[in-house]
């Protein structure tokens, strides 16, 4: 009888890492610039929210320009879009693909940006769903 039985394979179960929300942004961004999704500062950002092309908005806190901020949000209430708010408008330029990097692919040098905006996300991917389930359950959180 043990020599009938087939082996049983041993199943691995591969353990997903809880992907956190400015991973997944960060990986939606860089996405979006590569189909051409993306837009970055005050001028491309606004033209895109006034068209209602935008799909969603990263705002960084360190902005000093409470005018800058104020449109983006107002911008954003009318046409119904997101607002992510990101600590460092460095990083959100890094994101984005304004930086410099070394040959190990660190950035050196990024340059600062206040907004940007997705008109188009490229392709589904796990980042992209993690994102808008944080963002569903945003705009949940605030309808109570």
């Amino acid at each position: 009888m043990a020599d009938d039985e087939e082996p049983v394979a041993a199943v691995e179960e591969v353990e997903e890492v809880e992907m956190s929300v400015l991973d997944a942004l960060k990986a939606v961004l860089m996405k979006a610039m590569i189909h051409d999704g993306l837009k970055k500062g005050l001028h491309e950002c606004a033209k895109a929210l006034d068209r209602r092309s935008a799909r969603l908005c990263c705002l960084a806190k360190d902005c000093e320009n409470e005018e800058y901020k104020k449109l983006i949000r107002a911008l954003c209430a009318e046409s119904d879009i997101s607002v992510i708010s990101v600590e460092s408008g460095k990083d959100l330029g890094a994101w984005c693909g304004l930086a410099k990097l070394d040959d190990d692919g660190t950035v050196k040098k990024a340059v600062r940006t206040s907004c940007a905006v997705i008109t188009d996300f490229g392709e589904e991917t796990r980042a992209l769903s993690v994102l808008l389930d944080y963002l569903k359950k945003q705009a949940d959180a605030g309808e109570d």
